[in-house]
């Protein structure tokens, strides 16, 4: 059997999604290579990415922000931004908040 590009290969199967296609208005975790952020998505224009009620989690080798995207997923976002602008370069990984098992 080939490996399906369509899917990330992890337990849960989830769909991947990118920042550009991403619904305005739902809740999204976005990946970066140093900072996960949760939030409203609004828009993009494919260099900068505007949220809203945003909680922001650096990444370290200590921390991949999994625990942190968990917890946000069962316990709510701890918004520490109204709104939030930042780059769209070194964008990882973008998932829907309420597709994370809680």
């Amino acid at each position: 059997m080939t490996p399906d590009p369509e899917h990330s290969g992890s337990q849960d199967d989830e769909e991947i999604m990118n920042i550009a296609q991403a619904p305005h208005g739902i809740n999204l975790v976005v990946e970066t290579t140093e900072m996960v952020y949760i939030g409203r998505f609004d828009t993009t224009n494919g260099f900068e990415v505007l949220m809203h009620d945003v909680a922001a989690h650096p990444i370290s080798e200590r921390s991949s922000g999994e625990d942190f995207i968990r917890q946000t997923a069962k316990y709510g976002i701890p918004v520490e931004h109204r709104d939030l602008v930042f780059p769209a370069q070194g964008i990882c990984r973008v998932r829907r908040l309420g597709d994370i098992v809680k």
